[in-house]
């Protein structure tokens, strides 16, 4: 089934040549030029995956990531940012808005649909089977769902994909570049600081339970997930 892809985007020539690449990669492209014609977008149909632009007119893409993210319908849809913006603080402030990675313009439409391809890898949970429960989480793979005290914990797909892993690999300490290697995927070209922005926003998830301390950060090494650490709370 093609995946259908919603361009958030008000310059139409962008528009135009990234839909063109979307549909010589046999996905499905849906254009939306203002945040207001992206939510009708939405409503009418669920996208796999959204392109969003920082710079629209009216709501910004960072307020429309955000936006996104605390709507329940959409808060686990993969979003790219487009953005000509690339310094690194410009970077982390996207990623800290909830969005799953950028790519800076100008960029080659090849780029750019490898970067999907490799989201919606990730969003898609290809290690997916089996139930596993830890440190007072249970992940259902099948299902791609987590829950806490019975209660659904609302993650993103790549905080998704970083707890999987660690669920699976508790007890290992692993690097930031390991940890890229194993979530991201080895062909897939993101720095660093970026598992420390992503480690941030899944603590913050897990802290409504009183759950962050799993995730321990080994000082000069990197991170390690541990279900010796929750439980010494009062």
């Amino acid at each position: 089934m093609q995946k259908r892809i919603l361009i958030i985007e008000d310059e139409a020539p962008i528009r135009d040549m990234v839909a063109f690449a979307l549909r010589r990669a046999d996905m499905l492209p849906v254009s939306a030029s203002d945040a207001g014609e992206a939510q009708l977008a939405i409503a009418e149909e669920i996208p796999d995956l959204i392109l969003l632009d920082w710079m629209l007119p009216g709501i910004s893409g960072m307020d429309l990531a955000r936006r996104l993210r605390r709507d329940e319908l959409t808060r686990e849809l993969p979003i790219i940012m487009l953005t000509a913006r690339g310094e690194e603080a410009d970077r982390i402030a996207g990623l800290e808005a909830g969005v799953d990675d950028y790519v800076v313009k100008p960029f080659s439409t090849r780029e750019l649909v490898a970067r999907i391809k490799a989201v919606l890898r990730r969003s898609q949970g290809e290690d997916s089977a089996g139930v596993i429960e830890l440190g007072g989480l249970r992940l259902d793979g099948p299902a791609q769902r987590v829950f806490a005290a019975d209660e659904q914990v609302h993650l993103g797909p790549t905080e998704y994909r970083l707890l999987h892993f660690f669920m699976t690999h508790a007890e290992r300490v692993y690097s930031r570049a390991q940890l890229l290697d194993h979530v991201w995927g080895g062909s897939v070209y993101v720095e660093e600081r970026t598992v420390d922005v992503h480690i941030r926003r899944l603590r913050k998830i897990l802290e409504a339970w009183r759950l962050d301390t799993l995730i321990q950060t080994v000082r000069g090494t990197g991170y390690r997930f541990s279900a010796h650490s929750a439980s010494a709370r009062p």
